[in-house]
């Protein structure tokens, strides 16, 4: 409510440094008006990543999902991506692992940062990655997801198009807001 009372110019300021799903969530709060204002008020790269989230249903895990990953190719040492990583002044947010996509940004794998972290800078990451991932289908309801979540205990999981192509990831503390959600319509029922 405060925020519909509020000009483009300030809902920026003050949503600055949010991550793109939380601000795609308070966009939609917004009247059309104003949340196109905040948007065209964005720099390209960042409306781009939002307008991605924005076209999927609130309710589905490309609506969960946030754009902000890291991704590798499999031909990459592990030194590469070693510096990789420390030219970046922090990671996103959950980030338990590093994202395998080929050229067309398919995805391959995973690449757990702990095995990262204790493996030979020569190694490449084809030999320490895991293939055997479940990647969410971004058009998965977010019901669907918390219980992936729950089932495999993860922190962090990719989110891919029908095509496998990576499009995002889903952290914990989304599929948190999913099970607050459903459990606070539990009780009002």
């Amino acid at each position: 409510d405060i925020l519909r009372e509020l000009n483009a110019a300030q809902v920026m300021e003050l949503t600055e440094g949010l991550e793109d799903d939380d601000l795609a969530d308070i966009l939609q709060q917004l009247p059309q008006q104003v949340a196109a204002e905040v948007l065209q008020a964005m720099d390209q790269q960042d409306r781009h990543r939002v307008e991605s989230i924005l076209s999927y249903n609130e309710d589905t895990a490309g609506g969960l999902m946030n754009t902000d990953t890291i991704t590798v190719r499999r031909n990459h040492t592990v030194e590469l991506v070693l510096r990789y990583l420390r030219r970046h002044q922090s990671l996103p947010e959950m980030t338990d692992n590093i994202l395998v996509v080929n050229r067309r940004d398919v995805l391959q794998g995973i690449l757990p940062l702990r095995a990262l972290l204790v493996s030979d800078p020569n190694t490449t990451v084809t030999e320490i990655m895991r293939e055997d991932i479940q990647a969410i289908p971004v058009d998965v309801e977010a019901t669907q997801v918390a219980q992936l979540f729950e089932q495999h205990d993860w922190v962090s999981a990719p989110v891919v198009d029908a095509d496998g192509k990576l499009v995002g990831r889903i952290t914990i503390d989304d599929v948190v807001d999913v099970i607050r959600d459903s459990t606070e319509h539990s009780l009002m029922s």
